[in-house]
């Protein structure tokens, strides 16, 4: 790996670099500080990172050095070494106009949009729940208009990838004349300083007092929701007079006894933007599907209704539970099926990324995958097959989230959601009431 120097003391606004990563020119500037990240206590170490301590035998070195293993995949932090930061001058270009997107609202979204506004400006830390479609990224703009046109720096995050490979073009599309860099782990682009910043929630870790405005969009997702370390990134990286918004269609129920608690302030948005309510759940039962896929079968109601959506040209997505499942199951559907029709995907797939543009592009019909495209992936048009949904690594949000990726779109805001299970789980039966009561809820705003 080619380790790139920096020599330009804009690379340290607001973010903290290895010392060793730093230029000898630079780390004698009287604006630059630096801080030693890891503290040795008794019994653990405590990194000033990601805020999280380690028992001090499972991360010593020699030469009574310690290092941090749970924030190690961004780079090694260690006792020796100091991170090094520039403090945040927010020394921005305003370019006018700011928004270059021309879309229109909702009456529905402007209320919330007013909320955002109003979360930005006082710095305050909120919640937009809203169900899946909604356009939540578009209730976003006015207020990033505003707060970009104050000159604060912004920051969307999201735990997932994808979400953020998403986000990106849309959001340089509506914000074209702004400084926009996007950050994760496959972006092989250098970094730059930018005053729209889109990235994983992982690299949250690299910012200290970066950002007048945090946006987290998919709260609930993993691996952000229950992560200690994360939600330390979240307030490192974030000034301490800020505001930080938090986007889910699925909040955890921690978030829910906020809202009921009036610990947390929330906007509630519970119909899509073209109207429509969203597509419900129907359930089939497959008995002993796993049996039966060791011995190389599916069951016929799969098989029938792939051959029925590969027979009417209509995309989709089939969501199964684990990795290992991908292949027996694209195995046997190549004995029946044109294999060009499809693709596998999962988190650590290498060509990932090229096999979401080909089923973004309509270069295939269908994706196998897991629940790495449970949610912050939109392919217009596509109905969803949940195959062994009794599995617990589907929880209510999960599929939720996979019913959502269903009726997005104006020109075809209806689909199918089919769910086959061994059995109606509390997973499942959650997930159907919960759709049905935001349906309620938007056909009382419907009239």
């Amino acid at each position: 790996m080619v380790i790139i120097m920096i020599k330009d003391v804009s690379e340290l606004y607001g973010r903290q670099v290895n010392a060793t990563m730093v230029d000898d020119s630079l780390l004698n500037n009287s604006i630059v500080h630096k801080y030693v990240p890891i503290k040795v206590n008794s019994n653990n170490i405590y990194c000033k990172r990601c805020g999280q301590k380690t028992p001090v035998n499972r991360c010593n070195l020699p030469n009574n050095n310690y290092y941090c293993p749970v924030c190690i995949n961004l780079d090694r932090v260690t006792k020796i070494i100091p991170l090094v930061y520039a403090d945040e001058p927010n020394d921005f270009e305003i370019k006018q106009p700011v928004l270059t997107w021309q879309g229109q609202l909702t009456n529905e979204q402007k209320n919330c949009s007013r909320d955002i506004i109003d979360v930005f400006e006082n710095n305050k830390t909120h919640l937009l729940w809203a169900v899946t479609g909604a356009g939540k990224t578009e209730m976003l703009f006015q207020g990033i208009e505003k707060a970009l046109t104050e000159g604060k720096r912004v920051c969307i995050a999201s735990p997932r990838v994808d979400v953020c490979v998403e986000l990106y073009p849309r959001i340089k599309e509506a914000f074209s004349n702004t400084s926009m860099i996007i950050l994760h782990g496959r972006n092989p682009q250098p970094y730059h300083y930018a005053q729209l910043t889109i990235c994983t929630t992982h690299q949250l870790l690299r910012f200290y007092h970066a950002f007048d405005v945090l946006i987290i969009d998919e709260v609930d997702s993993f691996p952000f929701v229950n992560n200690d370390g994360l939600h330390f990134a979240v307030e490192n990286a974030t000034k301490q007079s800020s505001a930080k918004l938090f986007l889910t269609a699925t909040p955890t129920n921690e978030m829910t006894k906020k809202i009921r608690s009036n610990k947390l302030s929330a906007s509630y948005l519970p119909i899509r933007f073209h109207r429509h309510l969203l597509p419900e759940i129907k359930l089939k039962y497959t008995k002993k599907w796993r049996e039966n896929l060791k011995k190389q079968k599916l069951p016929k109601l799969l098989l029938h209704k792939i051959d029925k959506k590969i027979k009417e040209n209509q995309r989709f997505l089939l969501f199964v539970p684990r990795i290992a499942d991908l292949k027996p199951i694209s195995d046997i559907l190549a004995k029946q099926f044109d294999t060009s029709k499809w693709e596998t995907v999962f988190s650590s797939d290498d060509k990932r990324m090229e096999k979401v543009s080909d089923m973004r592009e309509q270069r295939k019909l269908f994706l196998i995958t897991t629940t790495i495209l449970e949610r912050g992936v939109t392919f217009p048009g596509i109905d969803v097959i949940v195959f062994g949904a009794e599995d617990e690594v589907f929880s209510t949000s999960s599929l939720v989230q996979i019913a959502g990726r269903v009726g997005r779109k104006l020109d075809r805001p209806t689909g199918e959601v089919l769910f086959l299970a061994e059995e109606n789980t509390l997973a499942i039966k959650s997930a159907i009431n919960q759709i049905k009561y935001m349906n309620k809820k938007a056909e009382k705003l419907n009239g």
